[in-house]
């Protein structure tokens, strides 16, 4: 088993990945850019043994950052607590990706993760839906070409800059709108953000899926799909788990 980390800007996101890709368990902590890695290093091993395993059963583990500032951090407290020095994905390391941007080098490594995974899991095309701090969308084609895709405001990131901007509107929790033409403010606030998101995703996925050969399979992992991806009217595959199964692929490629 590897200890497989991916730290977003909201959240990170690690569990333990066995050899097979099956992830014996996944948790989620808030990112805090303030923390030192003592702090996280605490926080990584309670939180392992309170599933169950213990810090000793790790053969490795591999890092996955869009948080510059965190990625050291992090390195050194999985080094504390599996006494491996993990990997980090990033320049040098193999992910068997053929990467048709612009500049492959401003690629996200959580969407190379992520497409890594989806292109050993799922029929191709395919594209990944990734909703955290920012909405993605990747784009892979039949040949399992990285094509490109959408980087949009994500959920939260909207509420915020709604309620901030607009002095009479509160922040609301993000319950399910019962209709789309809703009868008081926080009802109106859920129905745009909810199926405002929903209807933004399905319009970019007929509008990217014009650019592929093929009907795409598309699949949709991070903390906030689950409120958005039922709402869709296009089949969408729900896989929390896709990151970390990545993770555990592009160890395997460079162990």
């Amino acid at each position: 088993m590897i200890l497989a980390i991916d730290a977003g800007n909201t959240n990170i996101v690690f569990g333990g990945v066995e050899k097979d890709g099956t992830t014996a368990f996944l948790c989620r902590i808030s990112t805090d850019k303030n923390k030192t890695e003592d702090e996280y290093a605490v926080q990584l091993k309670i939180l392992i043994e309170l599933n169950g395993a213990s810090a000793d059963i790790f053969e490795g583990g591999i890092i996955s950052s869009v948080v510059p500032q965190l990625t050291p951090i992090l390195k050194k407290a999985a080094e504390k607590v599996t006494e491996k020095i993990p990997l980090i994905v990033g320049p040098g390391i193999k992910t068997g990706l053929n990467i048709m941007i612009d500049n492959p080098a401003q690629l996200g490594s959580d969407l190379a993760v992520g497409a890594v995974a989806a292109i050993a899991l799922y029929p191709k095309p395919l594209m990944v839906i990734d909703m955290g701090t920012a909405t993605t969308i990747c784009a892979v084609d039949k040949d399992s070409n990285y094509k490109g895709g959408i980087i949009a405001p994500g959920l939260r990131v909207a509420m915020e800059s709604l309620t901030r901007n607009a002095a009479q509107l509160q922040s609301i929790g993000l319950y399910p709108p019962k209709r789309a033409i809703g009868t008081n403010t926080a009802d109106c606030m859920r129905s745009g953000l909810v199926f405002g998101n929903a209807a933004m995703i399905d319009g970019l996925i007929d509008r990217m899926s014009a650019e592929l050969d093929g009907k795409p399979t598309v699949i949709a992992t991070g903390g906030l799909a689950s409120h958005i991806i039922p709402y869709c009217s296009h089949k969408i595959i729900l896989n929390d788990e896709l990151l970390l199964i990545g993770l555990r692929i592009i160890y395997d490629k460079n162990s």
